[in-house]
């Protein structure tokens, strides 16, 4: 049964934005997502129960407490909820999460973000471009935030594409930010684009991003677990954008 449980008040925002982090090649969502929430000091909000998510119970080192996988952060300050995985999601409950998160969106009257990596052939050091796409009217703001159309056809798989297909069925405002990245490898320089040209200007936020570049390798040995299971996972089943072509 699809539940969205508060594990503490109910927040009171005005026009809130939802980033979503879930796992997908380079990791880049959850990255920046992670880094978001850690950042911003930002309270868990709500544990997500969607049919088909890992039953598995997540803790952290110093720490005795355990959570679930799928979480909500918020800051009422910023007018922000978070989503945060800490599991890979599997093919057969793409469908189901979609669905039970898209009705969250719309009961809450949230604007989300939704976050994907795009394989390219980059080292460490070379620039990664950022594309924006949009359902709804979500248009506009992408617009004045000054974010690069794609230049050329790409389709999004995964829980993310599920989650940007639910949106443009349903005539839902959504963003989507399209980041280029190391598709092997976790990539916080990737990430730190997302932060900086997608998700500050469009949920006007500050964000310092200097650790997520100074600390790249830090950061990448301790998510390369979750990397690898990602890459377990059969290709269509990881979030990414790819060339529209490769489909056709």
């Amino acid at each position: 049964m699809a539940e969205i449980r508060l594990r503490g008040p109910e927040a009171e925002l005005e026009n809130p934005t939802l980033v979503e982090g879930l796992p997908g090649v380079g990791l880049v969502g959850k990255i920046a997502t992670d880094h978001l929430i850690e950042h911003l000091d930002m309270r868990y909000y709500a544990s997500v129960h969607c049919a088909g998510l890992p039953r598995i119970g997540i803790y952290r080192g110093g720490e005795r407490g355990v959570k679930p996988p799928v979480r909500l952060y918020v800051s009422e300050a910023r007018d922000l909820f978070a989503l945060r995985s800490d599991a890979p999601i599997s093919a057969a409950a793409v469908e189901d999460i979609a669905d039970c998160l898209t009705n969250w969106i719309v009961e809450q009257d949230v604007t989300p973000i939704y976050l994907s990596g795009l394989p390219a052939d980059l080292d460490d050091e070379e620039s990664r471009d950022l594309y924006g796409i949009a359902t709804g009217d979500g248009e506009e703001r992408l617009e004045e935030a000054d974010i690069a159309v794609p230049p050329e056809d790409g389709v999004i798989t995964g829980p993310t594409g599920a989650l940007i297909n639910s949106a443009a069925r349903d005539d839902i405002d959504s963003l989507g930010l399209v980041v280029e990245c190391n598709p092997q490898f976790p990539d916080p320089r990737a990430a730190s684009v997302l932060l900086e040209e997608g998700i500050e200007p469009l949920a006007e936020l500050e964000v310092d991003v200097e650790e997520l570049v100074t600390s790249a390798e830090e950061i990448r040995a301790k998510r390369e677990q979750l990397a690898q299971q990602m890459q377990a996972i059969a290709q269509e089943e990881s979030s990414q954008a790819q060339p529209l072509r490769m489909y056709q």
